[in-house]
């Protein structure tokens, strides 16, 4: 790890691609009408604004200077982020509270499995911070594709989302999942980024020209609820609301749940696909797969 955090080449890239989402006139400035060689805002224009000067801002940039809390939330400030957008900051320049995070955890707890089990009529998956599926139930499987069919190194949400054209068919806007799936990957490898899962997948969707385009976007969100609509040959087109819940005693995995609202279509959906799923039974991979996929 650098003095300046574990990763300030990505800082600078960030802070570039925030700057040139802004023009003058949207954060106050006047706008003299001269053409600009780049979009977007100059380094000494977000200096202004951050109240710093511009040296202090180009090394923080260029990743040769370490800025402080306040500095941080200064430039943020400047550069109008959202709160998904600060929190990647704040990681990228190492200020993220708790010090370098510890491996992330590949084992399914066993209460965890029994959770999947007890969700008959909720589908229900557990994805790493890289979106490996880890463990999910028949319901899921019934839903979005036969996980257990997949082979292990495959065994990802994002390359399957792109890849796997059965779950690529059952979205009903596929576009608008994906983008967001690039930025919830985005966002929660800011702690890890050199992580060997992350950088594995990252060279097999370099063929994939959205995923490119998106990934280089550095957009980042994290959402823990959303809904989404599916379009599934057995329960019909549903409508499904999302839930993202993450344990506090293994925080590299996460939980979604997708349920309908009572009494609705999406609903009844759901009890049909359960009814024609063979194995409602939980489906996982096998023990010596559980901790590695």
């Amino acid at each position: 790890m650098s003095s300046h955090g574990r990763h300030p080449k990505e800082l600078g890239t960030f802070l570039m691609a925030r700057r040139a989402e802004l023009e003058p006139g949207q954060v106050g400035l006047p706008d003299t009408g001269a053409q600009r060689r780049v979009p977007g805002l100059r380094r000494e224009e977000v200096a202004e604004l951050a109240a710093i000067s511009t040296d202090y801002y180009t090394r923080v940039e260029q990743g040769r200077m370490r800025a402080s809390g306040p500095v941080l939330e200064a430039i943020a400030r400047a550069l109008r982020l959202t709160g998904d957008q600060r929190a990647y900051l704040y990681s990228l320049a190492d200020r993220a509270p708790g010090g370098p995070p510890a491996p992330p955890e590949r084992t399914v707890p066993a209460h965890t499995r029994r959770l999947l089990d007890q969700l008959t009529a909720s589908p229900a998956l557990v994805l790493s911070d890289t979106m490996d599926v880890l463990a999910w139930n028949g319901l899921a499987a019934a839903l979005l594709t036969d996980f257990g069919q997949v082979p292990e190194a495959d065994r990802n949400y994002v390359w399957l989302l792109f890849n796997d054209p059965v779950l690529r068919a059952r979205y009903g806007d596929w576009e608008a999942g994906a983008h967001a799936c690039v930025a919830y990957l985005r966002m929660h490898t800011a702690r890890r980024p050199d992580d060997p899962r992350l950088g594995a997948l990252l060279a097999r969707m370099a063929p994939h020209a959205d995923f490119q385009r998106w990934w280089q976007a550095r957009e980042v969100a994290v959402q823990g609820t959303g809904h989404k609509v599916f379009h599934h040959p057995v329960a019909g087109t549903l409508t499904l609301d999302w839930d993202t819940l993450t344990s506090a005693t293994v925080p590299d995995q996460h939980i979604v749940v997708w349920t309908a609202h009572p009494g609705s279509p999406s609903e009844h959906g759901l009890h049909r696909l359960a009814a024609a799923t063979e194995r409602p039974e939980h489906q996982e991979p096998s023990p010596s797969a559980s901790s590695s996929v």
